[in-house]
């Protein structure tokens, strides 16, 4: 995401992992958070997804960069029968919502602090719904476009982790990146973009609780768009 949203190529990382120093309140909800909700990639993905959770679910999906939290904490509030797993590798991000997730603790949530490639190996085979990717780092200079997280490999990762009729969807405020992210879609035999009428991917998703950095976009005079493809 803008600002705190860094991204890894599809390889290796790129960008930071701290910002600010850790408030004392953030920092104890960090430690006592993590081995809470976090996930151990050491051990073996369960076959079933929902067995990561303490609460019966009907469906698993995954956030990728959730900076704040807010949209992760929505989703999981207004859908108590879906399980989110959420990645963050900028610590900030996750010590925000571990410190929110301390007040108001959220069984259906689940996260993980590093590489979402790494998360993405892990899983397996179509085990998830759906996979949301909102407001990545545009990396807007021609020579960083490799380090976008949209990529020919990342979507035969999500290709593999979707179940049939699973959703992806993208959202941005930065006209070549969601250029970019329609090329590659509309390319990969596996994705099918949802778009009914002309102007309806500049229509936010249903429930959607908005962002901060959708809210700079707006302030700023950039309109932002919202992607759908489907798992084919």
């Amino acid at each position: 995401m803008n600002g705190e949203r860094r991204r890894r190529s599809t390889e290796a990382f790129y960008g930071r992992r701290h910002g600010k120093t850790l408030r004392p309140q953030q920092a104890e909800a960090l430690q006592k958070g993590l081995p809470r909700y976090g996930i151990d990639l050491t051990a073996p993905a369960p076959a079933d997804l929902r067995e990561l959770f303490s609460v019966p679910l009907s469906e698993v999906r995954l956030e990728i960069g959730f900076g704040g939290g807010e949209h992760l904490l929505n989703d999981a509030a207004i859908n108590p029968g879906s399980g989110l797993i959420g990645v963050e590798p900028f610590i900030n991000g996750m010590a925000k919502l571990m410190t929110i997730l301390a007040e108001r603790p959220g069984p259906n949530v689940r996260v993980f602090n590093d590489d979402a490639t790494q998360l993405l190996d892990w899983l397996p085979s179509a085990s998830l719904e759906g996979i949301a990717l909102l407001y990545p780092d545009p990396w807007p200079k021609k020579k960083h476009w490799k380090r976008r997280f949209v990529s020919a490999i990342n979507l035969d990762r999500f290709a593999r982790v979707l179940k049939p009729g699973g959703v992806f969807r993208f959202a941005s405020d930065i006209d070549t990146y969601v250029n970019w992210t329609l090329l590659h879609c509309r390319a990969h035999p596996a994705f099918e973009w949802q778009a009914g009428a002309a102007d309806n991917w500049h229509l936010p998703y249903p429930d959607w609780p908005g962002t901060r950095y959708e809210a700079k976009a707006l302030r700023e005079g950039r309109t932002p768009a919202y992607l759908t493809f489907v798992r084919t």
